[in-house]
This record gives structure tokens, sequence and C-alpha cells, in this order.
């Protein structure tokens, strides 16, 4: 199995984040590569393990995206490059998408045809879940969302998707693309050993041309609404405390 996964470098969202003059303060937020993205380095290594193969990772973003792609390297990527560009941020998900397109196609002159394309099935910053469709649709390759866990047999990949409903098993061919969600495991933990093996890596810079003739400029962000403070009802007495419940709820028309 040939994998390229795609990694985004995104604020750390464990980190609350304010608005300072309509925009989002992430200057002090230390970057970290997107978590939905990490559940992708961790489905797309378990897959090259068990069938073997290669995994690459690929970014866009500036120096800096380098440590990020270094932390892949030492859970589970094989190979890591990124396309330079500083102003990653103003890039809408068709550009992202189409200059992915453009890197791939540069790195399989190199390495040879890839026969799965894993994303995270959405952003922590934009939360837009567009950029692996919309890869698959230009490609003219299968794609399947939201899924969980995959397999494959022969050049059929077989994956169980997560809905509203509940699972369902989607099958499509090789070679295509997936957005990954969390799955019932977490990523793995680097290893002194490993981090010290991706300190050694080389992540070269890819020169193609990135699709930037659409750049959006965001206008104001917001804080998203304080929830107020909740009622706490204190008393021995099962059945008071439900009638004191409903009484509230009445008097603030919740019933």
């Amino acid at each position: 199995m040939n994998i390229l996964v795609f990694v985004k470098e995104v604020p750390d969202d464990s980190v609350a984040v304010s608005v300072k003059e309509n925009k989002a303060d992430t200057e002090n937020i230390t970057p970290v590569v997107n978590a939905f993205d990490t559940y992708s380095l961790e489905m797309g290594a378990r897959l090259k393990e068990k069938e073997g193969g290669e995994v690459t990772v690929l970014s866009i973003g500036g120096e800096s995206v380098k440590n990020s792609l270094k932390n892949c390297l030492a859970v589970g990527a094989d190979n890591a490059y990124f396309v330079e560009y500083e102003n990653y941020k103003k890039l809408d998900p068709r550009s992202i998408a189409m200059t992915l397109i453009n890197a791939k196609e540069r790195l399989e002159e190199e390495k040879g045809k890839f026969d799965l394309f894993c994303f995270g099935k959405e952003t922590t910053d934009y939360e837009a879940s567009q950029v692996g469709v919309y890869f698959a649709e230009k490609l003219g390759i299968g794609s399947i969302t939201n899924i969980i866990s995959m397999e494959v047999d022969g050049e059929t990949l077989t994956t169980e998707q997560e809905t509203e409903e509940g699972k369902r098993v989607v099958e499509t061919t090789l070679p295509c693309a997936v957005t990954i969600t969390k799955p019932d495991y977490d990523p793995r933990y680097a290893t002194i050993k490993s981090k010290m093996a991706a300190r050694r890596k080389e992540i070269p810079a890819l020169e193609v041309e990135v699709s930037d003739e659409n750049l959006h400029e965001i206008v104001q962000e917001f804080e998203p609404a304080k929830r107020e403070a909740g009622v706490k009802i204190v008393e021995e007495d099962t059945e008071v405390a439900v009638a004191r419940a409903i009484e509230i709820m009445k008097k603030e028309k919740a019933i």
C-alpha cells in the first residue's frame, strides 16, 4: 500500500481562544497537527503495518510546519513533504484541494502511484469538511467520509462509516480518498527512539503551483456565547427535588 496522508497545522484546540480586535488571538498558542489528521495518520499507519508499503505525509505551510511533520514521522509516517506557502490560512477549500493535487502528482513522479489518500474529516480551526471530497471529485476517484475503520482486499477498500443513526459498511475501489473521524482507539505516542530518528530525517519542500487565485479574508470572528450558570437543587427527598425542578422549568417556560 502506498498511502498519502494530508495534515494541517492548527492552533492547539485544548487551549481556550479569545477574540482580540475581531480576530481569534492565536499568536501565543502552540501550533499542532489537526486532531482528526492524527487519527487519519494512525489509521493509515495501521493499514500499512498490516498490508505493507509506505505512509507519506504532506502539508501546506511555512518552515515552521516541519516541526509538526517531524512529529508525524515519529508516530508512523515513513516520509514527509510540505508545500511552502506562508499564507496557507487564506486558502479556501477548493484552492487547498487543487494545491494538494498538484503536490500529489509531483510526488507520484518520484514515488509511484498512491493507492489511498487519507484526510481528517475536518480541521478544528475552520471545520469545513470539504477538502477531501473536493480532492476526490477533481481526480474522479471514489471517496468515503467519516470512517472509523478500513481494510483492504485486493483492489477493494472496505470501511465502517459513522452516521447519525449509527454505522454502516461502505466499499469502493482503489485508488480512493477517505476522510477519517475518531476511531475506537487513540493515536500512538512517540518514543524517544522514534523522535530521534524523526529529527534526522529530511523534510523537502515541493516546488509545485499553489492554487491561490481565490484567497479569502476573514472579516470578523466571534467568541461563542458563554453558557449561563445552572441552578443546583439540593434536596434529600427525590420527589421534592423533581417537583422543585419542574417548578423552576415552568417558571422559565422551559416546559
